[in-house]
């Protein structure tokens, strides 16, 4: 007796007309017209159903503080970064969990059920972080978030960063974070990356480090993040997060450097939605898009996931939590409009994601676990073309959130349609 049997759904790898039966909280078998008694029936109805969104690069201490204490009226990085050391100091546990929750919900609703969250360490009280550990404890039935200690003043350059992340880490903090580009010089940044990655190495632990988020083509530190990725043996366990200075660098270093990475096994994450408002700022025209090359950097054959970074905070004013928009975004920016770059972007908010966080059990095959979202879309690149609705959310094979179908009732004269913008596809 299955739990849950999902009939006739369309897969991102392109099948259609597939059966997907759960069990245990685990998928047990994907092939057409499975027979076999079960206690619920879902039929798709030739929907995509697609493995959860999973966000790659996120800010949940920061998230929905928009106004706190003012608004970011220059719009760029630096300015966002003064707003939230005056936010700092305000700032208590209960506020950030409760906007952290709320973030969870609105998450879970859009489809994603994993977040990896940079935590600010650069505050001694460590709020955010007893906060957000709460808040991955209480979540964890429904969503798995990653955190990372994230030292937003400087790892050398906050006098205590480095004390402040080694206790993070010790109260369980996932991952080693930096953000060599807002030290004081570029051999400080350099250094911060041999140090941070040391940490790693010896810990065990995960390396996402905000790298180059700037317009200078000469902030490299990617190139060190992955030469200290090989000197410390953490192939395949490393995340290089922005890499907007990759917009603006020479197609020849940029020659030597994507091999470099592939090498190592870096993983890229961009921030289309974040990237495209912040960078950019100090041109006039001709005016940088400032996303990294995504595209070059897929064909180079290096791990390459979206994440929404922010949403409602110091840095960006809007977002709702929706991930296709982001792929949506990425997809433009990147001029990524040919039928296997578009659905890339796709994997770029799902698959790849899962990848750079070392999602256990994640996919669509015979033992992973039943984590799973019903489109109101047939494939992949309509799911991103409509931004499309989510009708059901599954989490270890329970639906823990559902919309309507969505259609809008269009009246021209005495003919009624109702138009779901599908497109008639021969």
């Amino acid at each position: 007796m299955l739990d849950l049997l999902i009939r006739n759904a369309a897969l991102p790898d392109g099948r259609t007309g597939m059966d997907i039966a759960i069990q245990g909280g685990r998928i047990v078998e994907v092939r057409p017209q499975i027979g076999a008694q079960t206690r619920e029936v879902i039929d798709a109805g030739g929907l995509l159903v697609t493995p959860p969104f999973v966000d790659s690069h996120f800010h949940m201490d920061s998230a929905l503080s928009l106004g706190q204490p003012r608004l970011n009226e220059s719009g760029t990085l630096l300015e966002g970064i003064q707003i939230w050391g005056e936010l700092k100091p305000d700032l208590t546990a209960e506020a950030i969990k409760a906007r952290a929750l709320a973030y969870c919900r609105w998450a879970i609703a859009r489809g994603t059920l994993a977040i990896r969250s940079h935590v600010d360490v650069c505050d001694d009280r460590l709020l955010a972080v007893e906060a957000l550990l709460e808040v991955k404890r209480e979540m964890r039935p429904w969503l798995d978030i990653q955190l990372v200690a994230f030292p937003q003043d400087g790892f050398l350059r906050y006098p205590k960063a480095r004390e402040n992340l080694i206790r993070a880490l010790d109260l369980g903090v996932d991952v080693v974070g930096g953000i060599p580009h807002f030290e004081r010089t570029m051999a400080e940044g350099a250094a911060s990356i041999a140090a941070l990655c040391e940490i790693a190495a010896e810990r065990g632990l995960l390396v996402d480090m905000h790298c180059d988020e700037t317009d200078d083509p000469l902030s490299r530190h990617i190139e060190s993040l992955a030469s200290e990725t090989q000197r410390h043996r953490l192939q395949g366990r490393v995340t290089g997060s922005h890499l907007t200075s990759m917009h603006s660098m020479d197609n020849y270093y940029v020659s030597k450097l994507l091999p470099l990475m592939r090498e190592a096994g870096v993983s890229a994450v961009a921030n289309p939605l974040i990237n495209i408002t912040l960078q950019g700022r100090h041109d006039s025209y001709p005016k940088r898009r400032g996303m990294t090359r995504v595209k070059e950097l897929m064909a180079a054959g290096i791990n390459t996931a979206f994440g929404h970074d922010c949403v409602m905070d110091p840095w960006y004013g809007l977002g709702s939590g929706d991930l296709l928009e982001a792929a949506h975004m990425g997809l433009h920016v990147g001029q990524m409009t040919g039928l296997a770059e578009m659905r890339a972007c796709f994997a770029a908010v799902t698959a790849n994601g899962a990848q750079a966080l070392h999602l256990d059990g994640y996919g669509l095959e015979p033992g992973c676990h039943a984590d799973l979202v019903l489109l109101q879309a047939r494939d992949p690149i309509e799911a991103i073309r409509l931004r499309a609705a989510r009708l059901k959310v599954i989490r270890r094979g329970e639906v823990i959130a559902e919309s309507a179908p969505h259609a809008t009732e269009v009246r021209l004269g005495g003919a009624v349609t109702r138009e779901d913008f599908f497109w008639p596809k021969p």
